[in-house]
């Protein structure tokens, strides 16, 4: 199921809670429905986490922590899911949201030259609309994917007990 497949790599609760950076959240890291695994809460922390990682600002856990406590979400996995951004897929991924922007507000994409300061002021318009709007997209598609996936498993293991249930009444 895949809840138990989520549970294998889930760190403990109590790991989590010793974390020096999610202190600053108290007691509120200690509600036990931020560690449920069930549908909504996996599908919401999904959600927050791929949304953050496209924040093209530090302090992704944190804000992972914050937005999963406000929304009772999954905290592991909302925490964990901001590390898709990393040394290795930032340069794609933020590139993307590059692209994406410009291409939406029909800036040309040429080469930057990025020895010079004034290419912030060049590039942050469509960097921050391409991030948005994929981390909006890749947000909903997590979600949308969870849910779907949650659904097959609970209907595949529904139709391998109701075949275990026939084999039994049949005195196989």
């Amino acid at each position: 199921m895949a809840k138990d497949f989520i549970k294998r790599y889930l760190p403990t609760p109590e790991k989590v809670q010793a974390n020096k950076y999610l202190r600053v959240f108290g007691k509120l890291i200690h509600n036990p429905n931020l560690w449920h695994l069930n549908r909504n809460s996996v599908a919401k922390a999904v959600s927050i986490g791929l949304f953050i990682t496209y924040i093209p600002f530090p302090g992704h856990m944190i804000l992972a922590a914050f937005m999963a406590i406000l929304l009772r979400a999954n905290l592991p996995i909302s925490m964990a899911l901001v590390w898709v951004v990393n040394p290795l897929t930032m340069i794609p991924m933020f590139g993307f949201a590059y692209t994406v922007g410009a291409l939406l507000l029909g800036i040309g994409i040429e080469d930057l030259n990025f020895d010079s300061v004034a290419v912030i002021q060049d590039i942050w318009q469509p960097f921050l609309l391409g991030c948005l709007l994929c981390g909006a997209f890749l947000s909903i598609a997590g979600n949308a994917l969870v849910r779907l996936l949650w659904r097959y498993s609970v209907i595949k293991n529904w139709r391998q007990r109701q075949a275990r249930r026939r084999l039994v009444r049949l005195g196989l």
